[in-house]
């Protein structure tokens, strides 16, 4: 039985990089260390690496709560420690009476160093502004991270014990729809027209379990984070099959 079977035909190159890295640990005998993960790429390392193998894996990124998190792949004579992940945090600071910063901006300015967002942890905007960075990027992040939007900035380093949690809150409610197609689904969740969503879906501006997603006719599963630039965050809770009409019911869950 081959293991593709179960995922999704976009992430079979993940699966790749997974198998790789198990191969790498065998070979070797020693840690592997990843770069961020996002929830669904957390779920398939472990459904891939198993468990009572002589590959081990754990993951971590800054405290227990956060998203995206590191992935140390490690032989079953090894015993993980914090300072394995690599993981550094920071507050940014910048003046917070003339001017307010936002995730994308955030996100943005990182980005525009020139380094990948697999090098970034989790980015929580609330009283404090908060990041988790890949240790080994953390110094060429001080130097050169100056400003986000028109405000200046300065990075202080904390500790992961000082990372807030910023509760992420939806809005849950039913919604019936044609087909689980994602233009479909989006318009349903967000009361747009499919014209509308489509544009966002062909530039690269909507995200399936966090996954840019360029295909109108992507079917969406229960379960499902769907991201769509501008409009935020959205969950497929349940899929409740089909009414007398031959629409699918479905409960969502909308960002607040």
């Amino acid at each position: 039985m081959s293991i593709y079977q179960h995922f999704r035909k976009e992430e079979h190159e993940f699966i790749d990089h997974v198998l790789e890295w198990k191969e790498e640990v065998q070979n070797q005998y020693s840690p592997k260390l990843t770069d961020f993960l996002d929830p669904r790429e957390q779920e398939m390392v472990s459904a891939i690496i198993g468990k009572g193998n002589d590959v081990l894996v754990s993951f971590f990124g800054g405290v227990d709560w956060t998203e995206r998190k590191r992935a140390l792949l490690y032989p079953d004579y090894y015993t993980p420690t914090e300072e394995d992940y690599g993981v550094a945090c920071y507050e940014i600071e910048y003046p917070q009476k003339f001017v307010t910063i936002e995730h994308p901006q955030i996100l943005g300015s990182l980005m525009s160093l020139g380094l990948r967002r697999s090098k970034f942890g989790d980015i929580t905007v609330g009283e404090n502004v908060q990041l988790v960075v890949a240790k080994e990027i953390a110094s060429y992040i001080e130097m050169n991270l100056e400003s986000i939007g028109r405000a200046k900035v300065s990075l202080r380093p904390i500790t992961a014990a000082d990372l807030i949690h910023v509760e992420e809150a939806y809005i849950e409610r039913s919604a019936t729809v044609s087909s689980l197609r994602i233009d479909v689904v989006l318009a349903a969740i967000h009361n747009l027209s499919r014209q509308k969503v489509q544009p966002f879906i062909s530039s690269g501006h909507v995200k399936v379990n966090w996954k840019v997603i360029e295909q109108p006719s992507f079917e969406c599963q229960e379960g499902d984070v769907l991201s769509l630039r501008g409009h935020g965050r959205s969950k497929i809770l349940t899929i409740d099959g089909k009414t007398k009409k031959d629409k699918w019911r479905i409960s969502v869950g909308k960002q607040k």
